[in-house]
């Protein structure tokens, strides 16, 4: 007589206790592997159009094995583990905060950096809110638990970033006067250099597609922008002596090497690029669509980026230029070119 399955059977077949992260992560849409939900509803024709019907899609079919549960998070994060490391990190950030304001460094900033500040900050909230609304729909999209709780989570890191970023104006108004910040939603919506970025990011708000969204996002738009305005700004804000601002955005930008690193184990998964992975039928079709997103989204978020970089300053251009080179290594092996030479 056979014994009792256990609780996670599931994850039997890699004949070891399974991790904690495994467990947590492990086939949580139960309805991906049974062909969609028990019920018909209302969405249901959205997730067959944008999940199931997606190029990304078919690279793991509903019910393959191992589908997408061979995509794993190289940080195998849990809410645990993403509490602690967010904790230290934000207490790094209230201590660069309170040294700030014990010390009075601000009011020793030049009027020009502080106009830049102005210029830059405030509306850098409505960037990443768009970017957290962005990486929260693919969450809720994705085929699989793993997935949706590595993209759940950089929607916790915009959040962190957007927190930062305005409790740092309420802070800076003390040298750049009361209303210091308050033109920020009126420089997202009507000052030219904003367009083109405002523009792209309210287009990736309806990419409906789930692997198109995710592409867009984590692999076009949000890295240039953590390389401009995190990278470049905190470089420029050293140059200027503002030493709280440069060390607030270089915490900001550690988030960045993880969700690249999470994207780019996902794609090669969806590729057939990765270890116990293999070709499948439809990577081909994810590869042909990971390239033809990339062309179509890439120019343009370079575009938008060049366009708000001049809110920088002078350099602002050669900030811009060097993001984009800063990205490129990550970016193009999924290109057509980079794809044909492998």
């Amino acid at each position: 007589m056979s014994g009792a399955r256990k609780t996670f059977s599931h994850l039997a077949g890699a004949q070891r206790i399974p991790t904690t992260y495994e467990i947590a992560t492990s086939r949580l849409l139960y309805y991906f592997d049974r062909g969609g939900f028990a019920l018909e509803l209302p969405t249901s024709e959205w997730y067959r159009r944008y999940q199931v019907g997606s190029p990304l899609g078919a690279a793991h079919p509903a019910g393959t094995t191992p589908g997408w549960e061979a995509f794993e998070d190289p940080r195998a994060t849990t809410y645990a583990s993403y509490v602690r490391q967010q904790r230290d990190r934000e207490a790094f950030v209230a201590r660069v905060l309170d040294a700030a304001s014990v010390a009075r460094q601000d009011p020793t900033l030049a009027a020009a950096w502080v106009e830049t500040l102005e210029r830059t900050l405030s509306p850098l909230r409505f960037v990443y809110h768009g970017l957290q609304m962005a990486a929260a729909y693919v969450g809720q999209m994705a085929p699989s638990g793993r997935i949706t709780v590595a993209a759940l989570f950089q929607t916790g890191d915009e959040l962190r970033r957007i927190h930062g970023i305005a409790f740092r104006m309420v802070q800076l108004r003390a040298t750049g006067g009361p209303a210091f910040g308050d033109s920020g939603r009126e420089r997202w919506q009507d000052d030219p250099s904003w367009q083109p970025l405002r523009r792209t990011i309210e287009t990736l708000l309806v990419t409906y597609d789930w692997g198109a969204a995710l592409v867009a996002l984590n692999v076009c738009v949000r890295p240039l922008c953590d390389e401009l305005f995190l990278i470049g700004l905190a470089t420029l804000a050293e140059r200027n002596g503002d030493y709280t601002d440069a060390q607030l955005l270089r915490s900001f930008a550690e988030d960045s090497s993880w969700q690249r690193e999470w994207t780019e184990r996902l794609l090669r998964v969806a590729c057939g690029d990765a270890p116990g992975v293999g070709e499948t039928s439809g990577a081909a079709q994810a590869r042909d669509a990971i390239a033809a997103w990339i062309a179509e989204w890439r120019p343009q978020a370079a575009e938008a980026l060049t366009a708000a970089a001049a809110n920088l300053g002078p350099d602002g251009a050669a900030l811009a230029a060097r993001a984009y080179q800063a990205v490129a290594p990550f970016v193009e092996p999924f290109t057509r070119e980079g794809c044909d030479a492998v």
